[in-house]
């Protein structure tokens, strides 16, 4: 199964990053310049890769559908995130954070690597559309929902900044690529295919890097969290893509809503949580927990759904 293959090859290199932070070869501040370098260099050149010089054969209604798509899932996600919470019997100062990690899946550091292995850079186009969506959201609703539990909220301008970060501005301009198809130098595309295939190994060497500091014990001691991750690995996306299939989409397209429904919790939730006490350590746990289980929960889910 190319999904299992490709998860096991993402797995050693997190195992790699893990290795690293144990013995020294990365600290702190080496894992911040990692992550910087995936979220502004990698990352963008990965999604500007897969429309450069390419015959694409992606219609252009299949991005509006894909659009559609991301907008629908969504607002499903956000619908579920105000009743798994209260399932698990979650303390309520807690529900917010759990809300989150409903709604944020790792599509930029797990799901594009995984797509670009498993069906080309094609697929990081569909895939980029979630990511619009995704950052309104995360630095609207995600930020609204782990403060607000404060007693005091300072009042905060629209985050239209963080919105448009590089990799948002990345996917518009790899539409707009799309459309346009302009020939770009073949240097300059070789660059940005060199610098977008750094994506996958950075990005697990980060979160290989993260698990170091957590303490195993501790996360799987915690009932509700395990239980969580349950729901959010296997029991959302397996009854997500049972509706899914019956749309009648592509396999690619297809395959990109899997990957997009059952990556782990994004690594967003815990850095957006930083700070904020208990919030903070739930989110850190969420994130190690459900990316150490979608190893073996990913191809669970693709058996069962066919694809």
């Amino acid at each position: 199964m190319v999904l299992l293959q490709q998860m096991m090859v993402l797995f050693l290199i997190m195992m790699v990053g893990f290795l690293c932070r144990r013995i020294g070869l990365i600290n702190a501040e080496g894992s911040r310049i990692l992550s910087a370098i995936v979220v502004n260099v990698a990352n963008p050149a990965c999604i500007l890769s897969s429309v450069i010089n390419t015959e694409s054969t992606v219609p252009g209604s299949d991005l509006a559908l894909t659009f559609g798509l991301a907008i629908g899932t969504y607002a499903v996600l956000l619908l579920l995130a105000e009743i798994v919470p209260g399932v698990l019997r979650i303390p309520k100062e807690k529900r917010g954070v759990y809300k989150v990690m409903v709604v944020f899946s790792n599509i930029g550091f797990m799901g594009f690597p995984l797509l670009s292995a498993m069906y080309g850079n094609e697929a990081v186009l569909y895939a980029a559309i979630f990511t619009l969506p995704y950052n309104l959201l995360i630095y609207t609703y995600g930020i609204s929902m782990l403060e607000g539990n404060k007693e005091e909220k300072t009042e905060k301008k629209f985050p239209l900044k963080k919105i448009l970060n590089i990799g948002v501005v990345a996917c518009i301009i790899a539409i707009i690529l799309y459309f346009v198809r302009p020939t770009v130098p073949i240097f300059l595309e070789d660059a940005i295919d060199r610098l977008g295939s750094l994506t996958a190994p950075l990005s697990m060497l980060v979160i290989g890097d993260a698990m170091a500091n957590m303490r195993l014990k501790e996360l799987f001691a915690d009932k509700k969290l395990m239980l969580f991750t349950a729901i959010k690995l296997l029991l959302l996306p397996i009854i997500g893509m049972a509706f899914i299939n019956q749309l009648g989409l592509s396999p690619m397209l297809t395959g990109v809503c899997l990957v997009m429904l059952a990556t782990p919790v994004g690594s967003m939730t815990a850095m957006l949580a930083a700070g904020s006490g208990e919030n903070a350590a739930i989110a850190s746990k969420g994130v190690a927990v459900t990316t150490l289980f979608s190893v073996v929960t990913m191809p669970i889910v693709s058996m069962i759904s066919g694809v």
